[in-house]
Parts: structure tokens; C-alpha cells; sequence
């Protein structure tokens, strides 16, 4: 295999091509796939967009293999800003034609790229978490591959009242944007369906990062837990000024959307140790592709996979597939290929429900543990529960 980087005026591409001893003279006479990466590489969320970007890479790398095919990649960074995104975005679709995209970290940069896709009948597939992306602002282009805000909440909130049913009184801290908001939603219908009080809640805007008096109104509603709704660096400083606090010694305290073993990593098992955590992807899940996901991470880049490595992962993959199947790269047909598509996916089983392009997939409790209890030094949490929760399709606001 080779790999060439060359520049563009929007960003850097790869371009990865099989052997032609190995690959079949079939598919050498294929036209290249052109793929787009849409990754916040700079700015807030860099760390996360590092890894999302590892994830599509190894996909390529694996896909021009398996498929034969050349694929050229392209990586657009979002700068941690949806109004950049959105313009490279544009640049793409307009200057090179560009019809396959994936990624974006932030739910208002994942709707808006959506309907960028949209209108020239391509496909996008995203992890971004706000409901509207499967629901009230689906389009026909658009797919995420994570379990939405109401299944995040569903599979961390409702265990913990199962496991906790002395905890009636419970307390807030959200990020004050689209994704922040459909997590509280969802957490106050769970909180009045099994009669509990929400005894507050904390808006912050998405640059805070000093927590202190959102922690003191917090201590001051004495809740039996405190449940953290924002997001990475975010939800890691609010973690850790919790615990500077003794939050953690008063309350039980859960993280519902964690970036699991690269946020445990930074956050060190002190800060972990007998916190909750929700989580998309856990890779000590013993699937058959998860298993070969694990093995091939370390191959090429000597790490565990961690969350975001592994939803652009196989989001590039399907979509490749998906590609290759159909024999299309944009329209009608690749759209069938994808609609109702079953794959193993890292958390086993996935399907992708047609009615509105959310994948159906396991959703992950988490409880950190103490380093004493590490048996390996990735080994900060065990699954306490998994399951699936969505919406029905028939209850859906989405309208393809």
C-alpha cells in the first residue's frame, strides 16, 4: 500500500492506493471514492478530533484493501466552530464535488453540515449527540451512528435509580447549546416519570472551564446526585473541581456522556474511582469486531481505542461499504444501501433504522475504579449496565 499527502486549499488529503499485484484488475478500473473527514483537529475539542481522525484513517487504510478500491481522503478541521465548518464544507462540495462526509463532534456543527450534504445528495454520518439530528431536522443525507440524547440518558439515569432507590433528590450542570439541552430535557421527563425531584439546575456557556459556583449552588441544593450533562474538557474540569470540593464524599455523582478511556486517561484513576460514567463504546466489550478493532489499533498506533476512534472508525467503514455495494457515491442508491443496513459493529449487532437513519446500538454504564483495582493500565472502569433505548420510530418527529 502507499500513502501520499498532498495540500489542498481547504485541507490536507491522503490518498491511499492497494498494490496492483495484489488488487483485482476489476477494481483497479473503479474511479477513486473521495471521502471527507469533518474533525475538530484544532480548538476545544482537538483531543477528541485527534482520535476521530486515527478512527477514519485506519478505516481507509483497511477499506482500499479489503474493496481494492483507491480512496482519496480528505480532512476538514472544524476548528471547534460550526461556522468554519460549515464554510470548508461549502469550499468542498462546490471546488471538488465532495458528496461523502463524515464526523463533526458538535451537534450544532453536525445539523448544520447536514443540511449542507443534503442539498447536493450525498450522505453524512456523524456521532454528534443532539435528537433533532434523527428527529425534528432529519434529512435524507443525514446519519448518526451514537445513541442519541434520550437513549444517554435512558441507559444511565434508569439504572442508577434501580441501583440507588434512596436517591430521590437530584441536581443538573449543563452546557447551555443544543446538545446541553436535549440531555436536560430528556433527564427531567426521567426524573418526573419515577417521582423525583430535580432540585436545580446550572447553565454554563460552551467556554467555560471554572466550575466553582455552579458546584457551590449545587452543595447548596443538597442533592443524593449530581449528574453532569456537558462534555469533554468540560465535564472533565467540572469532574475534578467536584472532587477538590468533596462533592463525590457528599453525592453520588454520574457522568452521563463521557468520552470514556481517553477522558479516564487524563483524568487519572483518582478522579475516576467511583464515578458514573455513560458511554457510546467501551473496548473492553467482547464483540467479534471489537476484538479486531482492538488488536488493529494497537498494530498501527500502539494505543487502546478509546470512543471517538471508534465511531469514525466504523462510520468510514460503512459508509465505504456502503459505496461499494451500491456502486454509487451519491443519490438514491446508496441511500438504499444504507437504509435498514445490519453490520457487526464495535458494540456487536448495529442497525441502521430507516425511517431515520439512527443507528440501533448498545449504550454503556460505566463505574470508574480505584487504581488498585486496574488490572491493566486501561482498565479504569467496569460495565455495570448496557442496553438499548430509543424512541419509537412511529413517535419520531423525523420525516424523510
Amino acid at each position: 500500500m502507499s500513502v501520499r499527502i498532498k495540500p489542498t486549499s481547504i485541507a490536507a488529503t491522503t490518498l491511499v492506493s492497494c498494490s496492483l499485484l495484489t488488487a483485482p484488475l476489476m477494481a483497479q478500473e473503479q474511479s477513486p471514492i473521495d471521502f471527507y473527514g469533518v474533525k475538530s483537529l484544532s480548538g476545544a475539542f482537538a483531543s477528541y478530533g485527534k482520535y476521530a481522525e486515527m478512527g477514519s484513517e485506519l478505516a481507509i487504510e483497511e477499506m482500499s484493501d479489503s474493496l481494492g478500491r483507491q480512496i482519496t481522503y480528505t480532512t476538514l478541521d472544524t476548528e471547534g466552530n460550526a461556522g468554519r465548518a460549515i464554510r470548508k464544507v461549502q469550499e468542498a462540495i462546490n471546488q471538488d464535488g465532495a458528496r461523502l462526509f463524515n464526523g463533526a463532534t458538535l451537534s450544532s456543527t453536525a445539523l448544520a453540515v447536514g443540511k449542507e450534504v443534503n442539498n447536493v445528495g450525498g450522505v453524512f454520518m456523524t456521532p454528534a449527540g443532539a435528537d433533532e439530528l434523527t428527529g425534528s431536522e432529519c434529512n435524507a443525507s443525514t446519519f448518526r451512528w451514537s445513541v442519541p440524547t434520550y437513549g444517554a440518558i435512558r441507559e444511565t439515569l434508569e439504572p442508577l435509580i434501580d441501583k440507588m432507590p434512596d436517591a430521590k433528590r437530584w441536581y443538573t450542570i449543563t452546557p447551555e447549546y443544543v446538545f446541553g439541552e436535549a440531555l436536560l430535557q430528556n433527564a427531567k421527563d426521567v426524573f418526573e416519570e419515577h417521582g423525583l425531584e430535580h432540585v436545580g439546575n446550572s447553565y454554563h456557556s460552551l467556554q467555560e472551564q471554572e466550575f466553582s459556583g455552579y458546584l457551590t449552588n449545587a452543595m447548596s441544593s443538597s442533592p443524593d446526585v449530581l449528574v453532569l450533562l456537558n462534555f469533554g474538557s468540560q465535564s472533565s474540569n467540572a469532574l475534578r473541581q467536584a472532587r477538590n470540593f468533596g462533592l463525590n464524599e457528599q453525592m453520588d455523582i454520574v457522568m452521563v456522556w463521557s468520552a470514556g478511556l481517553e477522558q479516564f486517561q487524563e483524568l487519572g484513576a483518582d478522579n475516576v474511582d467511583g464515578i458514573y460514567f455513560g458511554a457510546q463504546y467501551w473496548h473492553e466489550v467482547d464483540t467479534p469486531l471489537n476484538r479486531e478493532l482492538v488488536e488493529s489499533v494497537k498494530a498501527k498506533f500502539d494505543i487502546t481505542p478509546n470512543y471517538p476512534l471508534a465511531a469514525d472508525y466504523i462510520m468510514t467503514r460503512v459508509m465505504l461499504e456502503a459505496v461499494d455495494a451500491s456502486g454509487a457515491t451519491e443519490g438514491p442508491a446508496l441511500l438504499e444501501a444504507l437504509e435498514g443496513l445490519t453490520y457487526q459493529g464495535p458494540t456487536g449487532e448495529e442497525t441502521i433504522r430507516a425511517a431515520d437513519h439512527q443507528v440501533i446500538k448498545d449504550y454503556y454504564l460505566l463505574q470508574g475504579k480505584a487504581e488498585s483495582e486496574m488490572n491493566d493500565p486501561d482498565d479504569y472502569a467496569d460495565v455495570i449496565s448496557s442496553g438499548r433505548s430509543f424512541a419509537s420510530s412511529d413517535d419520531s418527529a423525523c420525516q424523510l
